[in-house]
């Protein structure tokens, strides 16, 4: 392998970056928004959770290799990170219009 090879973007090292993009997009949203609107949280925390899944269980070698599984573990966190928000924000939500109407 080349030094030039290894700073290639290789197919898993993409799959992993639009994972973390959808993770830390799904957290910004919540962060942003002040914990209103959770639903596109946590849908985009389910995306980056899939797509950082997919990628770790794809690879075939460790960091440094071109299988992006370092930006795959990156991703499963920043998933779980949105998700965990946006369901927390849909909860506030909901707890909110409960003592509203109550």
């Amino acid at each position: 392998m080349t030094l030039a090879a290894a700073y290639e973007m290789t197919s898993g090292r993409l799959w992993s970056l639009v994972g973390v993009a959808f993770g830390l997009g799904g957290v910004l949203w919540v962060v942003v928004r002040r914990g209103r609107s959770g639903v596109v949280a946590l849908v985009c925390g389910g995306v980056g959770i899939v797509l950082g899944a997919m990628v770790v269980l794809m690879a075939k070698g460790g960091p440094g290799t071109g299988y992006g599984i370092v930006g795959g573990y990156f991703s499963l966190v920043l998933g779980v990170a949105a998700a965990v928000a946006g369901w927390l924000a849909i909860r506030r939500g909901v707890r909110a219009g409960a003592r509203r109407a109550g």
